[in-house]
């Protein structure tokens, strides 16, 4: 479980391709190695992957086809940075809201607007199905970072960062057409999914029930 509260940035010093799979090294600042076991669970730009290797702070990961799939990750490159989140553990505060670092889908940066203190980015998602989960005021991870959604356009939404977000993480530096990864908020995506079978269900009470009295009638 993540809580999208990015703790700092990594560097990718290292990548091996083997096929359908690959295993790339990234450079986690010191304070982030402490206590860090192989196993462990840890956010790369929001996608949850496992450590395979630890030396020093040079931490390795294995990604499989379908991640490469989904995410943003098959497009780093040697000297890419990510955004970093540990697992959350027992009793940490959640700031963000909580996250699976599960990826549903990417999205790409349509407009960036920036001011002296705020910096407005708009996303096209690729998924336009799933456009029906980003609401207003809702919840969104973005490569990793917990977020509130702003304005919602037809496949087109945005958010807006305020600079310790825009300074910690990534996204202050992203650039027009970019790829990011994007997980939705399953509270969410639980309730559209239940108005939607409910009214269907009503529709189709309703229908039957035109249906039986037209019978009666004849």
């Amino acid at each position: 479980m993540f809580t999208g509260i990015v703790q700092g940035k990594g560097r990718v010093i290292a990548i091996e391709d083997k096929g359908d799979f690959r295993t790339h090294i990234i450079e986690l600042p010191s304070e982030l190695v402490n206590n860090l076991e192989t196993g462990a669970s840890i956010a790369n730009n929001g996608c949850c992957l496992t450590v395979t290797k630890i030396d020093g702070n040079k931490i390795s990961f294995d990604l499989v086809k379908e991640t490469l799939r989904l995410t943003n990750l098959g497009e780093l490159t040697v000297g890419s940075e990510v955004n970093i989140e540990r697992a959350a553990k027992y009793g940490d505060e959640i700031g963000g809201h909580v996250m699976s670092g599960h990826i549903v889908t990417t999205a790409e940066i349509a407009k960036i607007i920036t001011s002296e203190n705020n910096l407005q980015i708009w996303f096209r998602i690729f998924d336009q199905t799933l456009m029906k989960y980003i609401l207003h005021k809702g919840f969104i991870g973005i490569d990793g970072i917990s977020l509130t959604i702003g304005d919602v356009v037809n496949n087109r939404f945005c958010v807006h960062l305020i600079p310790e977000t825009r300074d910690r993480t990534t996204l202050g530096r992203k650039r027009l057409g970019d790829k990011v990864n994007i997980e939705l908020d399953p509270q969410t995506q639980a309730i559209v999914d239940t108005v939607e079978r409910v009214m269907a269900q009503q529709a189709l009470t309703v229908k039957l029930q035109a249906t039986h009295e037209e019978e009666n009638e004849k």
